[in-house]
């Protein structure tokens, strides 16, 4: 394996791996803090339950995505 393709590999799965840290801590904090808000949500009205989760879910993308982004480039910048 070349060199680059080595580099290239290892970043990936060190990002696959923060990210997935990230996604597990996010996943709790939500569960924590808007677990029993979301679970009466769901009983009360199921559209607004459905929009909640989906703004949750485009929110974790973006916000976890821009974390880890500009985590890597915080740590190539100091490593070159």
């Amino acid at each position: 394996m070349k060199p680059s393709q080595r580099r290239t590999l290892f970043a990936f799965f060190s990002e696959l791996a923060i990210y997935a840290v990230f996604v597990v801590v996010y996943f709790f904090l939500v569960l924590h803090f808007l677990g029993g808000w979301l679970a009466r949500l769901d009983k009360e009205s199921v559209r607004l339950y459905g929009l909640v989760c989906l703004v949750l879910i485009i929110g974790q993308a973006v916000i976890l995505e821009w974390l880890t982004t500009f985590l890597f480039r915080l740590l190539r910048g100091r490593s070159e």
